[in-house]
């Protein structure tokens, strides 16, 4: 493995590189999309549009693409996916029919709004954070940081500004108790049917099913509690029980499985070649 990406965004000593090499990582892509519908003006003006929640495993494998081309490919490559994400962007726009929650009808939304691209980019940042602590190991405050930084960066690939993002990790703290404690997040029912689906009914042969409903119990428990709430995830053990077969299960898979894992199997193909 080279320790340097001269024509990519990222060296291997960032922490991009460092957490989204990690196959486990792959955990937080339900997460982090649940809670990008749990914001009315993104399902209209990012998920609705490009069928996200009929397609939720397809919009998730285009996800974990793009973060792969821009944690691991060349810059050329990256832009050239962004560029062609920001077109799309810029002709979804529209105004709510009907009331939403505590947006009135008539509420405008766009795709390319940078209050949308900043909570969906918070999403990614936060559920794969979430799934690396469980699941991988510990980060320090400074390495949480430096992964924030990383995340700026890919911010701006997707049309967002320096002034449009918080500025430390203090601040995105800040951003994320305003947004799961304020008024903000509404889970439509559109979204809570779709959502269940997703969960309690996935498009997947048997043979898989049992390895999936694994995967969508962590995505229910690891959720922030206000937006589990809100999609009415039932029944569910009660908290003690969760958090012990959850965090039970992730010691395991972090203390005797990951580290003791090859690199062929522990890591993103696009780590190992990059």
């Amino acid at each position: 493995m080279s320790t340097s990406a001269p024509d990519g965004f990222f060296s291997d000593a960032s922490m991009m590189r460092r957490v989204h090499r990690e196959r486990a990582v792959a955990l937080s892509g339900p997460r982090a999309l649940l809670m990008q519908a749990a914001h009315p003006l993104a399902v209209f003006g990012l998920l609705a549009h490009t069928s996200a929640l009929d397609e939720p495993y397809e919009r998730l494998a285009r996800t974990a693409e793009t973060m792969n081309t821009i944690a691991f490919g060349s810059r050329a490559e990256a832009e050239r996916l962004t560029r062609r994400v920001r077109a799309m962007h810029k002709r979804v726009s529209g105004r709510l029919s009907e009331p939403v929650g505590p947006y009135p009808a008539g509420t405008p939304y766009r795709a390319d709004d940078p209050e949308l691209l900043l909570w969906v980019l918070f999403t990614l940042l936060d559920s794969a954070l979430v799934v690396y602590r469980k699941y991988v190991g510990a980060l320090s405050r400074a390495q949480e940081a430096a992964l924030w930084e990383d995340y700026k960066l890919i911010g701006g690939l997707f049309g967002l500004s320096r002034e449009e993002m918080p500025d430390t990790l203090a601040e995105l703290d800040a951003y994320r108790r305003r947004m799961l404690e304020g008024d903000e997040l509404f889970v439509t029912d559109w979204a809570r049917r779709r959502a269940r689906e997703i969960v309690l009914s996935p498009p997947v042969p048997w043979q898989a099913r049992a390895l999936l409903e694994t995967a969508n119990f962590v995505t229910i428990a690891l959720l922030p509690d206000t937006i589990r709430a809100q999609y009415g995830f039932s029944p569910l053990p009660p908290a003690a029980l969760r958090r012990a077969l959850v965090s039970g299960g992730a010691q395991y898979v972090r203390r005797a499985v990951i580290p003791f894992l090859p690199d062929r199997l522990r890591l993103v193909p696009s780590a190992r070649a990059a």
